[in-house]
């Protein structure tokens, strides 16, 4: 498959198949992550990989909790709280693989102001997304299927805690990774006049 193909093909996949995804095909993905481009070729990432049952249990209960006590504060019924919580449970412990995305401050740059540092930390989120998509291109081009997950960010000391990271690394992102267990449907076509501004 080639690169632009990869980018028109792929496809957010939330159901896998049991399969395991070997480790050495999860080393190729951080390898082609890293591969992004990042604020000074500092590449200010890292990554946990988790397949084993216990740690993806982990952070799916820690970061549960922490998502249900927000959507308590958003006055949501109960039904509704308890059937979110329970499907983003499901897909995290039902996925073979999970890459949880973290951002590393410490090998940016430092300014003395606060506008600078700011636009510097925004730079190394940013070249984090670059990294995700490098994982999500590299699983398509094998055969794999993956989805992004954002909830880390909304929790990032509770995703921390649930894999005892060093506290330096700050959960951003995670892509659930596997074979799918369907083929995805077909992606809408969007015109580019309606995404794009032309000068």
């Amino acid at each position: 498959m080639d690169a632009i193909q990869a980018v028109r093909t792929r496809r957010s996949v939330r159901r896998f198949r049991p399969d395991p995804v070997g480790r050495d095909t999860l080393e190729a993905l951080v390898e082609e992550a890293c591969c992004a481009p990042s604020p000074h070729g500092t590449r200010p990432w890292r990554f946990a990989v988790l397949t084993a049952a216990e740690a993806k249990r982990r952070l799916a209960e820690r970061m549960g909790r922490r998502w249900e006590s927000d959507l308590r504060g958003d006055n949501l019924p109960d039904e509704v709280i308890s059937r979110r919580v329970e499907r983003s449970h499901r897909r995290i412990t039902g996925s073979p693989a999970v890459i949880v995305a973290c951002l590393v401050k410490g090998v940016l740059d430092t300014y003395p102001d606060e506008r600078r540092q700011n636009a510097e930390y925004t730079m190394g989120a940013h070249s984090l997304g670059a990294a995700l998509q490098n994982i999500l291109l590299g699983a398509h081009a094998r055969g794999l299927a993956g989805f992004w997950m954002c909830a880390p960010i909304f929790c990032p000391d509770e995703a921390r805690l649930a894999l005892d990271l060093d506290p330096s690394w700050e959960p951003q992102a995670m892509v659930l990774l596997g074979y799918p267990a369907e083929p995805p449907p077909a992606r809408e076509p969007r015109g580019v006049q309606s995404m794009a501004v032309f000068r």
